[in-house]
């Protein structure tokens, strides 16, 4: 079975591996738009099944994995931020508060699609503006949901509690993908 890994995310290619799955790294070209009154609990594998299903078909001893985190706080979803700004406003939002990660995975193979999501609570302590501008300056997290990744020190330094899958946050649901394709 040849796996094909449809992110460009390091962190999601890094945790694959770990897995000890061998997989090619593929692209796919979607726009990732959400109905305007989705729930925000089927985002992700709403995002997740969008991009497996813009794939190209599958051969027969293809399986396609793809995945979609959302963060979500007070009803609303906050996602990849625009420019620093952006990205302040998030963390002033989640600074002493308790937020939503959800992931979704669809794995994809010639006759089938399972599409599974994982949701984990996170608390961050207080975050002053200071830390706020030392980790957007450090880190640049312009490439993450919520405008933070909990393997980098804002998680480390600020994470007050969490309940879920640390992978969950981290972007890919380790124990749902293991499970799903040792299945396969």
């Amino acid at each position: 079975m040849k796996i094909l890994l449809a992110s460009q995310s390091p962190r999601r290619k890094e945790l694959l591996s770990s897995l000890g799955f061998d997989f090619e790294v593929v692209k796919i070209d979607c726009e990732e738009i959400l109905p305007e009154n989705i729930n925000i609990e089927n985002a992700a594998a709403y995002l997740s099944e969008l991009k497996a299903n813009a794939f190209r078909k599958l051969e027969q001893d293809e399986v396609l994995l793809t995945a979609d985190t959302v963060v979500a706080f007070d009803n609303q979803i906050l996602g990849k931020p625009k420019d620093e700004a952006d990205a302040r406003n998030m963390l002033q939002k989640l600074s002493g508060r308790t937020h939503q990660v959800y992931t979704g995975i669809s794995i994809k193979s010639l006759n089938k699609t399972i599409t599974e999501t994982d949701l984990a609570d996170v608390e961050f302590d207080e975050i002053s503006e200071k830390e706020i501008d030392f980790y957007i300056q450090n880190y640049k997290p312009f490439d993450k949901a919520g405008s933070y990744g909990i393997q980098e020190w804002l998680g480390m330094a600020k994470i007050k509690k969490m309940n879920g899958s640390f992978y969950t946050i981290m972007g890919l649901p380790t124990h749902l993908v293991y499970k799903i394709l040792k299945e396969i």
